[in-house]
C-alpha cells in the first residue's frame, strides 16, 4: 500500500501508560474513504492505538506516546500540534452512547457553535445534513426540540455519530460502536458506515468478528500491544498469512 493513497500513518508507534508498555513498534496506513477494522482480544491495545490517532491519551496523566502519526503530512504528537484543531479533523464516537443533556437539536449544533458558526439558517442545514448522514433525521425530525436522553440506546450512539460528523471531520475513529446495541440498532449503524466510507476514513475497532468482515475493507489484528497482522479483510478473513491470526479468528483463543 503507498502512503500517497492514505489519510493517515502511523510510524513507529510505542505507547507506555506510566512504566507500563502498551504497544510495540506499531506501523499501519490508513487510506482515504475505506472502513479500517482493528480487532484482538480484550486488552490487546487496539482501543489505545486508536486514541493515539487524535491524542486522545493525552487526558490520561502519565501516558507517553513515541513515534510518528501523520495526517495530511504532518506529524500530530509534535508539541505545537493544535489538539482541538485535530480533533475537529479526527472525530470520536464511543462504545457508550454519550449524549449532552440538551435537546436533539442542540447536540448536533452545538460543535458548530463552538467553531464560530452564528447564522440560524446554516446551523439548521448542517444539522438536518449531519442526521441525514447518521441515517437517523427521519426517526426524529418531529422531535429535535425535546431531549436526546429520551431516545433509544441506538438512536443516542446515531446522534453522537451526528454530532462528531457535524464539524466535518477528515477521519472518524469508532471505539466498539455498537457493542451495548440489540441487532437492528447494530445493523443501523453499520448502514451508516457504509455510507460513510465514500465521504471520509473510518477506522473502527471491534470485538465482533462478523462486524468487521461486514463493515470493513482492511482489517488489523493486535495482540499483546502488537501489530500481528494486516491486510484486506477478505485476506485476513480467508487467508491470514500467521497461524495466530488464524487461530484468533477461527475462535481458537481470545
Amino acid at each position: 500500500m503507498t502512503s500517497d493513497t492514505s489519510k493517515l500513518l502511523a510510524r513507529n508507534i510505542d505507547f507506555f501508560y506510566g512504566k507500563h508498555q502498551a504497544l510495540y513498534d506499531v506501523n499501519l496506513d490508513f487510506p482515504e474513504n475505506t472502513v479500517f477494522a482493528l480487532i484482538g482480544p480484550s486488552g490487546c491495545g487496539k482501543s489505545t492505538f486508536l486514541r493515539c490517532l487524535n491524542r486522545m491519551n493525552d487526558l490520561i496523566a502519565g501516558a507517553v506516546a513515541k513515534g510518528e502519526i501523520i495526517l495530511d503530512g504532518e506529524d500530530i504528537n509534535r508539541p505545537e500540534t493544535d489538539v482541538v484543531s485535530l480533533r475537529r479533523k479526527v472525530g470520536m464516537v464511543f462504545q457508550k452512547p454519550n449524549p449532552f443533556p440538551k435537546t436533539i437539536f442542540e447536540n448536533v449544533a452545538y460543535g458548530l457553535r463552538v467553531n464560530g458558526l452564528t447564522k440560524a439558517s446554516e446551523i439548521a442545514d448542517k444539522v438536518e445534513k449531519s442526521l441525514r448522514r447518521a441515517a437517523i433525521f427521519d426517526e426524529i425530525k418531529d422531535r429535535l426540540h425535546t431531549s436526546a436522553l429520551g431516545l433509544s440506546g441506538g438512536q443516542q450512539q446515531r446522534l453522537c455519530i451526528a454530532r462528531a460528523l457535524a464539524v466535518e471531520p477528515e477521519v472518524l475513529l469508532m471505539d466498539e460502536p455498537a457493542s451495548a446495541l440489540d441487532p437492528i440498532a447494530t445493523q443501523k449503524i453499520e448502514e451508516s458506515i457504509h455510507e460513510l466510507k465514500s465521504q471520509l476514513t473510518i477506522i473502527i475497532v471491534t470485538h465482533n468478528m462478523q462486524q468487521a468482515a461486514r463493515v470493513s475493507d482492511r482489517t488489523a489484528f493486535f495482540y499483546m500491544g502488537k501489530l500481528i497482522e494486516e491486510d484486506t479483510t477478505d485476506t485476513l478473513f480467508t487467508r491470514p498469512s500467521l497461524k495466530q491470526t488464524e487461530d484468533y479468528i477461527t475462535g481458537r483463543f481470545g
